[in-house]
């Protein structure tokens, strides 16, 4: 079944970005200044009129998903770290699928001079395309909006129309979205990047980590809560890669120089000092790989 309207876990990903950024920059995992722009003006005015309301919903969230806006926080520094690491690298293009409010575009310098695509639902990208414009007053010239379901469409077909280059080194970048696609749209994703990029293309993405343990009655409470919020959203919990198997995973779908980072390796790169006590969430890992 085809999901109607914005996407409601985009704005809340947005919020988690915005909170992070208020904090002083000694603090702070990640720095997005324009996330607060794309949440709704009713829950910002819902949490200056009403800061004990808000902050308590903030802590009851915490409860239900421990760690995890750390570790969304996490994520948005680990990919800006690697977009900025590939563009100082010779990066010709930049994919983003289910780019939501995604901001990198935007935001990082060196992104400037290099075409990015930015794949989405067209009811979540007409949503965007308002703010970017609201934000900036026009459309920037280096970004191409590709409105497209990536579950019932065709993501090469639409790409290359909107002048994606098969040719060019390219970064596909696909952050809070996996979990949410069906295993067969995301081995026709990869098998499209693996297939249709040029030398030294590469991908990176986050992933939901399964263990045999969390399977049925005995699922740790966080991932069974994560399972239900996500389903009373319209926005179900779809793939998951099963714990230590990434890496033949991806090599079997024609990548190589695979790296895995972990809740424990990004823990230990990124919260340290004032943030040692920041608790991540274990059911979270990235993955960065090369095409073959």
């Amino acid at each position: 079944m085809k999901r109607k309207g914005p996407s409601n876990m985009a704005e809340r990903i947005a919020l988690i970005r915005a909170g992070e950024s208020r904090k002083p920059e000694d603090e702070r995992i990640c720095y997005d200044p324009y996330a607060i722009r794309f949440i709704s003006p009713e829950i910002l005015e819902f949490a200056a009129r009403n800061p004990e309301k808000y902050k308590a919903e903030i802590e009851r969230l915490e409860q239900l998903f421990p760690g995890l806006a750390n570790s969304a926080v996490a994520r948005v520094r680990y990919f800006d770290d690697v977009v900025k690491a590939s563009a100082d690298d010779g990066l010709e293009q930049l994919v983003i699928l289910g780019a939501g409010y995604d901001t990198r575009a935007y935001r990082i310098e060196g992104l400037k001079n290099i075409k990015v695509f930015e794949v989405d639902h067209p009811d979540t990208q007409r949503v965007k395309i308002e703010k970017v414009r609201e934000v900036f007053g026009s459309l920037p010239g280096h970004v191409t909006y590709v409105p497209l379901d990536l579950e019932f469409d065709k993501l090469g077909q639409q790409l290359t129309e909107c002048g994606y280059d098969r040719s060019r080194k390219t970064l596909f970048v696909m952050e809070g979205l996996v979990m949410y696609l069906r295993p067969e749209t995301m081995d026709e994703i990869l098998s499209f990047i693996a297939h249709n990029s040029g030398k030294g293309s590469a991908v990176i993405f986050d992933y939901g980590v399964f263990r045999s343990s969390d399977a049925g009655e005995t699922a740790p409470e966080a991932g069974k809560n994560i399972r239900n919020f996500t389903k009373k959203r319209g926005e179900p919990l779809k793939f998951l890669i099963r714990d230590g198997e990434v890496e033949t995973f991806l090599s079997e779908r024609g990548f190589s120089r695979i790296q895995n980072m972990t809740s424990k390796d990004y823990k230990k790169a990124y919260f340290c000092g004032k943030n040692e006590g920041r608790v991540v969430s274990s059911l979270i890992s990235f993955a960065y790989a090369l095409v073959r």
